[in-house]
């Protein structure tokens, strides 16, 4: 059978391993070879080859082989801490910046307690130990899960789609990740443990950055963003997607439902009493990454600041783009209309200066098919019981408004920063929650493919990385918009513009992974929402005009 590589087809014997077809090209890479992409599917090394088809080798500048490496780095941690402190009731929480964050319920752990695990993994690694996939009936696994008190990998049992239940064994230890994972141990070389508030991080390398351990950017307001969101689902009894599930099965998903957008109004409300308070706050700026919501919640603390006396008055960055032949261009000679320097800021600046002062400006609208701005006339000033609110990529970066004193700013940080875990050591992404809502939005509003946006996500999430996410720390608050029964919900609406990707395309492998999740929940009916949550502004039936 033939197999295509790099461009070149060769012959191959059907059933042969993918580690044994392409050992030379594993052996030779310039980055250690991780897992594979056969017929845009990601699967292990040891995966028998048993179809013809186009193979990609991937190390970890591919999502899905730093994802690999992830999971991997995650289950050699699980088997040192079971070796060294067997009492320990392990919690891979969420990322920080290139890092997993961890704690443990049981114990608390110490610097001591990181240096053992950590030289038992390194002990580890040193012997490159095989990680084996074993896979077992629904009924030998209800045994298994009786014996060992264990919820890891134990939703398998719920998904209606799987006949089987499979873990990975090193050794005498067994754990479950929801993916591909490496082959063996010593392709994990580096990482490193180090304390952290109440647990631990661990850390990996970047894609961008694989050779290497990047300074870690201290993130604390997103990790205090993170907890409290966490203390209170544990509270409610709802931590992992299994007992959400349980939540709707047992016909009570509508209390959550509630609970959920009381805990969005109440911050709404102490953000909007917070904001009042400071007599000096002349403008809101209003950050975060693609799909958080912004739109929805400005419409809502705009309410909150009604109630306060304040009126809400917005100003549009998108007006402010400077002529077209001033944009700068990217590294290919494309016009770049993320960069800071897209903005004409002086104009800018001027105009907010302007209207803090009570003064009237002319108010500019950007003709994006002739680049230039344009002014029709419309005129607008600020009344003293006004306030002006900024959304944009770069609000959170003082450039913006560099001539605007900052004790006249309140900068808000918003994302989707999901608290929800599969189980204990397996965590569901932000990224990924973003991702299906997005994919929902274009769809219903837009008229995208999930395909066609899957493909901008990079992009995306790159433009996110560069003028968003390194000044997060910078809001004078964070704003969680997850709601932790949103999955639920969305899935009826992403699993059918999923299956229409197929293995022609190289996001078939993202779709894949994507349904796998999201078959995982119960679906949850879209009746109860409230016509003005911040999910409505993905599904649709929202009280607010977009």
């Amino acid at each position: 059978m033939k197999i295509t590589y790099q461009g070149q087809k060769r012959e191959i014997t059907e059933g042969v391993r993918i580690k044994e077809a392409f050992a030379k090209e594993i052996a030779e890479a310039e980055l250690p070879i991780i897992a594979a992409r056969l017929n845009n599917y990601v699967f292990s090394l040891n995966h028998k080859i048993q179809e013809e088809g186009e193979i990609e080798l991937l190390d970890i500048r591919d999502n899905d082989g730093m994802r690999t490496y992830i999971r991997g780095l995650l289950y050699i941690m699980g088997k040192a801490f079971k070796e060294v402190y067997p009492e320990t009731d392990l919690i891979v929480n969420y990322q920080l910046h290139n890092a997993m964050y961890c704690d443990s319920v049981s114990k608390e752990i110490t610097e001591e307690m990181l240096k053992n695990v950590n030289d038992r993994m390194r002990e580890i690694v040193e012997k490159n130990l095989e990680i084996t996939k074993v896979t077992m009936t629904k009924a030998e696994a209800e045994a298994f899960y009786a014996k060992e008190q264990t919820e890891n990998g134990k939703l398998q049992l719920e998904a209606k789609q799987k006949d089987n239940v499979s873990l990975y064994y090193c050794e005498e230890y067994y754990n479950y990740f929801y993916g591909v994972m490496p082959i063996s141990t010593g392709i994990l070389q580096l990482f490193e443990m180090k304390k952290y508030q109440n647990g631990f991080l661990i850390r990996y390398p970047s894609r961008r950055k694989p050779t290497e351990l990047q300074p870690y950017i201290e993130g604390m307001k997103l990790l205090t963003a993170l907890q409290e969101y966490e203390d209170i689902h544990r509270i409610l009894g709802i931590d992992t997607v299994h007992r959400l599930n349980e939540v709707v099965r047992k016909g009570k998903i509508s209390e959550t439902i509630l609970i959920d957008e009381a805990l969005h109004e109440k911050k709404l409300s102490d953000l909007a009493d917070q904001i009042a308070s400071r007599k000096n706050i002349k403008m809101v700026l209003i950050a975060g990454p693609s799909s958080s919501g912004k739109t929805t919640f400005a419409k809502r603390l705009g309410i909150q600041l009604r109630l306060n006396g304040i009126r809400p008055v917005t100003i549009s960055v998108d007006n402010y783009f400077v002529e077209r032949e001033d944009t700068p261009k990217d590294e290919h000679g494309n016009y770049d209309f993320e960069r800071i320097d897209a903005i004409d800021l002086n104009l800018f600046n001027d105009h907010l200066l302007k209207l803090l002062n009570g003064e009237r400006i002319f108010v500019p609208k950007f003709n994006f098919e002739t680049g230039k701005k344009e002014y029709s006339g419309e005129t607008m000033h600020l009344d003293k019981d006004e306030i002006l609110v900024i959304e944009g990529i770069h609000c959170l970066n003082d450039i913006l408004t560099s001539k605007i004193p900052r004790e006249q700013k309140y900068k808000i940080y918003i994302s989707d920063l999901t608290v929800l875990n599969i189980d204990g050591f397996n965590r569901i992404s932000t990224t990924d929650s973003r991702l299906i809502r997005r994919m929902v939005r274009d769809f219903n509003y837009r008229g995208y493919s999930a395909m066609h946006t899957l493909k901008m996500w990079y992009s995306v999430n790159r433009g996110e990385e560069k003028y968003i996410f390194p000044f997060q720390e910078q809001a004078d608050t964070m704003f969680n918009t997850s709601l932790v029964y949103e999955l639920g919900v969305l899935k009826d609406y992403a699993i059918p513009l999923l299956k229409q990707i197929t293995t022609a395309s190289k996001e078939y492998s993202e779709a894949i992974r994507l349904l796998d999740l999201l078959r995982y929940f119960e679906s949850i009916p879209a009746d109860d929402i409230p016509k003005n949550s911040l999910l409505r502004e993905f599904i649709g039936g929202s009280i607010f005009g977009y």
